[in-house]
């Protein structure tokens, strides 16, 4: 179902920010998602589950495409669950190095040094798996409900919460495990959702190390007409 009053709308909320405060806020923020890295090396330390909470709450204020918020942010911290989920991920992984990546991918991942091993998975105290609603099924039928957008609206999603993760002091991981089904039947997913992204949380390993990168210059990925 659509959120919302069809027809109707209300005052717009926005906060008119001074030009200094304005660069004050922006340059606070770039200073803060700077330093989000990429982790596989994670701590068993607990983290609070508000944290998660309110991220999510984040993620799920992202537009979409007519408001259909077609997300499903599932999240996994029972050690059990997390087992099978690393279990079923490394299998596909390890198929994927060894006989399905072409060369040029296993070349492209060399300076990463990823491989198929996936302890993070079972390490961090949770997973968010995050699931795309390819479309709605009406209350009561088994009429479907048309989804836009959807790829895109999940995407910006998934960008809210590894912004919120990040600004609440916690470290994550984007993993693409593929094929990714194995999620839908751990997790007992109904057939509209399909997994999207599988982001484990938490803080770091103590002495985790994260390969040393480079980031594009903004003249390489901005063009002003």
């Amino acid at each position: 179902m659509l959120a919302g009053v069809p027809g109707q709308h209300a005052p717009l909320e926005f906060a008119r920010l001074s030009s200094h405060q304005q660069r004050l806020h922006a340059e606070e923020f770039f200073r803060r998602i700077r330093t989000r890295r990429t982790v596989r090396e994670f701590s068993p330390e607990p983290v609070e589950l508000a944290l998660i909470e309110n991220a999510i709450r984040c993620a799920s204020l992202a537009p979409s495409g007519a408001n259909q918020q077609p997300w499903r942010f599932v999240v996994v911290r029972d050690p059990q669950v997390k087992r099978r989920i690393r279990e079923a991920a490394e299998a596909e992984e390890k198929e994927n190095y060894e006989r399905r990546f072409p060369d040029e991918w296993l070349e492209a991942l060399d300076p990463i040094g990823t491989d198929w091993h996936k302890g993070c998975l079972e390490t961090a105290p949770y997973l968010i798996v995050v699931f795309r609603i390819d479309y709605g099924v009406e209350p009561g039928s088994e009429r479907r409900i048309k989804h836009y957008y959807v790829g895109e609206s999940v995407g910006i999603a998934v960008g809210f919460l590894l912004a919120a993760l990040h600004w609440s002091g916690l470290a994550t991981l984007t993993h693409t495990p593929s094929p990714m089904g194995f999620l839908s039947r751990l997790l007992e997913r109904p057939p509209n959702e399909r997994p999207f992204v599988l982001i484990p949380v938490g803080y770091p390993a103590e002495g985790a190390t994260v390969p040393v990168l480079s980031k594009k210059e903004l003249d390489e990925v901005m063009v002003v007409r």
